[in-house]
C-alpha cells in the first residue's frame, strides 16, 4: 500500500510538469532536422547542397566511364568476357537516353526556397547562389536537348492539386531551337551574378557561363546547318526535332563571341611547363594549378575517389587489382594523330610491295608523331611512371620466305624450348598485346590520359583523385576555330588550330589552308576520351557514314596493332621488330549507327504518362 501510494504521488508531480509548460513542450524543435529557414540562411549549407548537385551534373561518356569510352571507334573492351558485349552490339533507340526531370524538379524547389526562405544572407551572396543552381539546371537541359531534341522546358515546380485533371501537368515538347535559346537567354542572364567565383575551377562563374555558351551554340549551329544538308533531314512537323538552316549563323555567331571572350579576358592558358610535348599534353590533365581547365569535378575537393587507374593500369603495373587494363584504345585513333610533317598519320606497317617494314626499336614507328598521342596512349616501347610497358606480341619467325608469328599464351615468358632452340629473349610482353584475352590489352595500347600516376593511385584502398575536366581551353580554342570557319573567318579559324598544333610540337603555322577535315580531325586528337566524339558525329550528321556496320570497314571496326620481335639468327634484321595491323577476336561487330540514332528514344513510361509528348523520329 505504501509503494502504491508513492508511485501515485510520483506521476501526479510528473503530470504537474508537464502540465505547466504543455505547449512549449510539445513545441520544440527537433535537434536532428535541419528546417528550411536554418538551411536557407546557412551559406555552409547551401554550399553544401550544391555540391551535391553538382556531383549530379550529367554525361555520357564522361567523367571516368570507362565502360562508355570503350563503346566508340577510339577504343574496344579488353577486360572481363561478361562486358564483351560492348564489342558485339549496336547503338539502340535508346542509346544516350537522358530525361531527368527528377533532377530538374529538385533544383526548380532549391530556387524557391532560396527565394522564400533566405532573408538573412547577404543579397549578392543569395544572387550567386541562384545563378549556380540555374546555371546547373541549363547544363542539365543542354545535356537533354543534344541527346532528345527538343524537351519541355520547366522552370518551376509542378504541384498536382489533387482535383483528379492531371492534364496541366503534361508539358509538350519546347522545339529544338527554342531549347538552345532558353540555354542562351539563361546564361547569359546570370554570367554577371556568377563573377564572385571567378577564381573557382569547382564551381561555376562568369567564364564557366561563357564556356557552355561556346559549346551549345557551336552544337545548335551545326545542327541548323548539317541537318538541313542531309538528303532527307531529320525532323518534326512541330519543330521538336530539327533548326531551321537559317538560324546556322546566328548560332555560330553567339558561340564564337563567347570563344573569344574566354581567350581574350579570361585568365586561362595553355598548358605549357614541359619542354616535353608529349608529358605536358599529359599532365595538363593532372596538374591541378594548370590554367588550362576552365570548370572541373575535383575528387579530391569532394571527398571522393575514382577507379579509372585502377581499372586500366598496364597489366605489369597493377598494384593489387587482377581485373586491369579494361580500355585499350584503337589502331584506328592512334592513326588520327598525324606526323609532324603535316603528313597522314597512317603507320608504316608494310612497304610499296607488301613486305613488313622493319624497326631497330619499338618506338621508332611513332618516331615524329604528334606529341599528343604520347600523352594520349601508351604505346610499344614507352614507360609508364617510370616503369617500362612491355608490349610484345610474340616473336617472327623467317620460314624462309615469309614471317610466321608465334606467340606464347604466358605473359612475359622467354622464346626458349627444352631443346634448346630459341634465344632465350622476350617472347611474349608482360603486358601482351595478346587476342581474344581478358584484363590485357586486345589492341597493342593502353591508355595514358586521366591515368594517374600518383602513389595506390591503381589500389582498391587508394584510387585516384584527378579531376574530370568540364570545360578547357584546348576545346575552346576548337569552338572558337569551328565557328570561325563556319562563319567565312578563315584567317582566324586557322590562327586558333595552329595555335594548339605548335602545342603539341608541330611547327608555327602548319596548316595554311583549313579546311573542316583539319577542324574535325583536330577535335578528335586533342579531347579524345573526354565526351566529345559521339556527340560531335552527331552534330555533325556523320555517325551513320562512319559507323556504318560494314565489317570490311577502315572506321567502323576496330584495329589492333601488334609487334612481334625478330628470330632471324645470323640475319641483320634480327632482334628488330615488325607490326602487324589486325582485328581483335573479340572485337565482334561492326559499330553500327542509323538514323534513328540521332535522337534518342523516349522511353514509353513517359509518353504513356504524357499524351502531348511526340516521339522522336524513327521510333
Amino acid at each position: 500500500m505504501k509503494h502504491t501510494i508513492l508511485r501515485i504521488i510520483m506521476v501526479a508531480c510528473f503530470i504537474g510538469v508537464i502540465g505547466c509548460d504543455n505547449d512549449a513542450y510539445l513545441e520544440r524543435q527537433p535537434k536532428d532536422i535541419i528546417g528550411d529557414e536554418q538551411l536557407w540562411n546557412d551559406p555552409a549549407l547551401i554550399k553544401s547542397l550544391l555540391a551535391n548537385y553538382y556531383d549530379r551534373l550529367p554525361s555520357l561518356h564522361g567523367v571516368f566511364n570507362v565502360g562508355g569510352m570503350t563503346e566508340i571507334d577510339d577504343a574496344m573492351w579488353s577486360g572481363h568476357n561478361d562486358q564483351n558485349w560492348r564489342n558485339d552490339f549496336q547503338y539502340g533507340y535508346d542509346y544516350g537516353r537522358y530525361w531527368d526531370y527528377g533532377f530538374v524538379r529538385d533544383i526548380n524547389l532549391a530556387l524557391d526556397n532560396l527565394e522564400e526562405f533566405s532573408t538573412e544572407i547577404d543579397v549578392d551572396q543569395k544572387k550567386l547562389f541562384g545563378a549556380e543552381l540555374r546555371f546547373i539546371r541549363t547544363f542539365v537541359y543542354f545535356e537533354m536537348v543534344k541527346r532528345m531534341g527538343g524537351v519541355p522546358l520547366v522552370t518551376e515546380q509542378l504541384i498536382y492539386d489533387y482535383s483528379g485533371d492531371p492534364e496541366y501537368l503534361q508539358i509538350p515538347r519546347s522545339t529544338e531551337a527554342e531549347v538552345y535559346d532558353f540555354i542562351y537567354a539563361e546564361l547569359e542572364d546570370i554570367k554577371d551574378d556568377l563573377k564572385d567565383n571567378n577564381d573557382s575551377k569547382t564551381r561555376a562563374n562568369y567564364y564557366t557561363v561563357l564556356a557552355l555558351e561556346s559549346r551549345a551554340m557551336l552544337y545548335a549551329g551545326s545542327l541548323a546547318k548539317y541537318n538541313n544538308l542531309m538528303d532527307n533531314p531529320i525532323t518534326l512537323p512541330g519543330g521538336e526535332v530539327g533548326i531551321p538552316a537559317g538560324r546556322a549563323n546566328e548560332f555560330y555567331t553567339r558561340s564564337l563571341k563567347a570563344s573569344q571572350e574566354i581567350l581574350q579576358n579570361g585568365n586561362y592558358a595553355l598548358y605549357d611547363k614541359n619542354p616535353d610535348r608529349g608529358m605536358n599534353f599529359y599532365e595538363m590533365l593532372m596538374d591541378k594549378n594548370s590554367n588550362e581547365v576552365i570548370f572541373a569535378k575535383d575528387f579530391q575537393n569532394s571527398l571522393k575517389t575514382h577507379g579509372f587507374t585502377f581499372e586500366n593500369i598496364p597489366r605489369s603495373l597493377t598494384e593489387d587489382n587482377e581485373y586491369p587494363s579494361n580500355l585499350t584504345p584503337s589502331l584506328n585513333l592512334v592513326e588520327s594523330f598525324e606526323y609532324l610533317d603535316g603528313s597522314d598519320g597512317e603507320l608504316r606497317i608494310t612497304d610499296a610491295s607488301g613486305s613488313p617494314v622493319v624497326y631497330d626499336e619499338l618506338t621508332d614507328i611513332f618516331d615524329n608523331k604528334d606529341a599528343r598521342l604520347y600523352g594520349t596512349v601508351i604505346y610499344p616501347g614507352t614507360s609508364f611512371r617510370g616503369l617500362q610497358v612491355s608490349l610484345q606480341a610474340g616473336v617472327a619467325v623467317w620460314n624462309g620466305s615469309e614471317y610466321s608469328y608465334e606467340t606464347s599464351q604466358k605473359l612475359g615468358s622467354v622464346y626458349s624450348f627444352p631443346d634448346g632452340s630459341g634465344d632465350g629473349g622476350l617472347w611474349t610482353g608482360a603486358d601482351g598485346p595478346q587476342d581474344n584475352a581478358q584484363f590485357v590489352s586486345n589492341t597493342g595500347f593502353y591508355i595514358r590520359k586521366f591515368l594517374s600516376d600518383a602513389s595506390g593511385a591503381s589500389t582498391r584502398g587508394v584510387a585516384s583523385e584527378n579531376w574530370w575536366p568540364w570545360f578547357r581551353l584546348g576545346e575552346i580554342y576548337l569552338n572558337g576555330a569551328e565557328a570561325a570557319y563556319e562563319l567565312g573567318q578563315a584567317e582566324t579559324a586557322t590562327t586558333y588550330i595552329n595555335t594548339l598544333r605548335e602545342r603539341a610540337g608541330f611547327p608555327a603555322n602548319s596548316i595554311t589552308n583549313l579546311t573542316m577535315e583539319d577542324i574535325r580531325n583536330e577535335r578528335r586528337v586533342e579531347l579524345a576520351f573526354e565526351d566529345h566524339r559521339f556527340f560531335d558525329l552527331k552534330r555533325w550528321r556523320i555517325a551513320h557514314e562512319i559507323w556504318d556496320g560494314d565489317e570490311s570497314s577502315e572506321k567502323a571496326v576496330v584495329y589492333g596493332l601488334y609487334p612481334y620481335r625478330i628470330f632471324r639468327p645470323g640475319h641483320p634484321d634480327n632482334n628488330h621488330y615488325i607490326y602487324n595491323r589486325m582485328r581483335p577476336t573479340r572485337f565482334r561487330r561492326a559499330r553500327l549507327f542509323r538514323l534513328g540514332n540521332y535522337y534518342a528514344s523516349i522511353d514509353q513510361g513517359v509518353l504513356n504518362n504524357n499524351p502531348k509528348l511526340v516521339r522522336n523520329p524513327f521510333h
